[in-house]
Formats: C-alpha cells, sequence, structure tokens
C-alpha cells in the first residue's frame, strides 16, 4: 500500500498552523450543530503520492531534502483537537445485544477513547480490538470508556463478535462496537477515505467537558499501542488534576512532571 502514514493532531495558540505528519488537515464545512464534516476530497492524497506532488508550490517542494518522497502544506483550519467532540448517535453491539450509543451522554461523567477501524472480518483490526478488550479494567480504572467504530453493520459486527478469536473472530468484548453504516461519524472526525469508503486507524481520546485532547490517525497497515493509548491518556488526566504542571516526553505515573515556566523548567531538566 503507497504511502502508509501516520499523522497526530498539534494544536498551537501561538500558530495557527497546524503541522500533520504527511497529509494536510482537510477543510470542514457545517454538518449539523454539533457536528463538522470534511471535504470529499480529504484524503485523496493518501492514495496517490504523484498526484499529490503535482499541487506542492515548487518554491516549497524544491526545499525539501529529496529523500522525502512528498510534502504537502499545513492547513490554517482549526483541527479536532482542543475543539468540542462531534456528538453521534448510532446503533451498536454490546454483549451480543443491539443498542445505542450516544457520545454526548458520556459528558461530565468519563473520559472516551474513540477509535475508527476499516472494516470487521479483517487481518490487523481483530487484533486491535481485542487488545483494547483485554486491558478494558486499565481504562476503567481511570474512568475511562473505550468505543469502538467502522462502517459495517451492527450485524456485521454481531457475527464477527461471534466468531472464536483462534479463526480471526472478536468472541465477546468489554466495550461497545459502534455502527457507522451512513459515514457520518467517520466524516465529522475526518478520517473517512471517500474513494474506498471506509476509516483510517484513527483514535481521539475525549475529556469529561467532551473535548478532544489527543487524536493519531495510522494509515491501514498500521496497527494501535494499547500502551501508548493509556500512557497519554495518563499524562492528559495528570496535568488536568495539575493545571500548574506538564508532563515531558514518555512521562508516565510516578515520574517527575515539569513546571511551564523558566525558572521551574530548569528544576526538571537539573533532576534527569
Amino acid at each position: 500500500m503507497a504511502c502508509s502514514v501516520t499523522s497526530t493532531a498539534l494544536l498551537s495558540s501561538s500558530n495557527p498552523r497546524v503541522y500533520a505528519s504527511a497529509v494536510a488537515l482537510p477543510k470542514l464545512s457545517s454538518f449539523s450543530q454539533s457536528t463538522i464534516v470534511p471535504s470529499s476530497s480529504s484524503f485523496n492524497g493518501l492514495r496517490n503520492c504523484n498526484t499529490l506532488v503535482s499541487r506542492i508550490p515548487r518554491s516549497i517542494s524544491s526545499r525539501t531534502n529529496k529523500s522525502r518522497s512528498f510534502v504537502v502544506r499545513a492547513s490554517s483550519e482549526v483541527p479536532l483537537v482542543g475543539n468540542k467532540a462531534p456528538d453521534f448517535e448510532a446503533e451498536a453491539v454490546f454483549d451480543q445485544e443491539f443498542i445505542k450509543v450516544k457520545l454526548s451522554e458520556y459528558i461530565g461523567k468519563k473520559y472516551v477513547i474513540l477509535f475508527f477501524y476499516p472494516l470487521d472480518f479483517t487481518f490487523v483490526c481483530p487484533t486491535e480490538i481485542t487488545a483494547f478488550s483485554d486491558r478494558y479494567e486499565e481504562f476503567k480504572n481511570v474512568n475511562t470508556e473505550i468505543l469502538g467504530v467502522s462502517i459495517d453493520s451492527v450485524f456485521s459486527h454481531l457475527a464477527w463478535v461471534q466468531t472464536d478469536r483462534k479463526t480471526g473472530g472478536l468472541g465477546d468484548l468489554n466495550y461497545p462496537l459502534i455502527s457507522d453504516v451512513t459515514k457520518s461519524i467517520s466524516k465529522s472526525y475526518n478520517v473517512l477515505i471517500p474513494d474506498q469508503g471506509i476509516a483510517l486507524r484513527g483514535l481521539f481520546i475525549i475529556d469529561k467537558e467532551g473535548v478532544i485532547q489527543h487524536s493519531t490517525i495510522n494509515n491501514l497497515a498500521i496497527g494501535r499501542s494499547v500502551d501508548e493509548t493509556l500512557r497519554t491518556l495518563q499524562a492528559l488526566q495528570y496535568v488536568q488534576e495539575n493545571p500548574d504542571e506538564v508532563c515531558p516526553a514518555g512521562w508516565k505515573p510516578g515520574d517527575k512532571s515539569m513546571k511551564p515556566d523558566p525558572k521551574g523548567s530548569k528544576e526538571y531538566f537539573a533532576s534527569i
């Protein structure tokens, strides 16, 4: 698969540009009062590097190291990170039953790990889905719910849950699998590949106020890390509980944090 990439959205209050690893953030348009949708060409560049390069101004591409296959300019649009998570209500499968899931019902109560995957009955997907399920108690212990989403129907989800893990199935899961057959949720989170009708491996950490605090987007062939998701969640919760502190690279619970000022930061650097 050409041009596999991982992109992490970053928000900076002092710089209106948002940098992504390989693709520019798509242009956003109104979907509803609580949902935003990318333009239909959001991820065209993922599938065709040559087409993408042809749209880059010569003055930018000429400054790039020749070893890079392509480069894009970051969008000036505001990213999802740091803003309210698009709300949705959809059917899901949980405990081998059909249920309704509404994201806004978690606001004020729990953090949410919302992750998208391409399709049921595939290959990388069950390794991620079961890994999150097996670690569910660790997320529950830090007041967090996990929600998985794909464009498959609830009937497909149910059949996959009822399939044994030894044959590529999921078995019983500890969290719901949401059906996004209309693709509206995938669109609102900017993870839909329009020409394929499936979602990239997007993952979003949403805090108790309903604000997206972290996102990663992997291309189809690259699975995600439960360890890193949990670590990032714990770092987020720490800085929200200690607003005068920040977490340096690789921070884990029990590690030394940092004061975000010239004097306070020296204490951290002196200790490492």
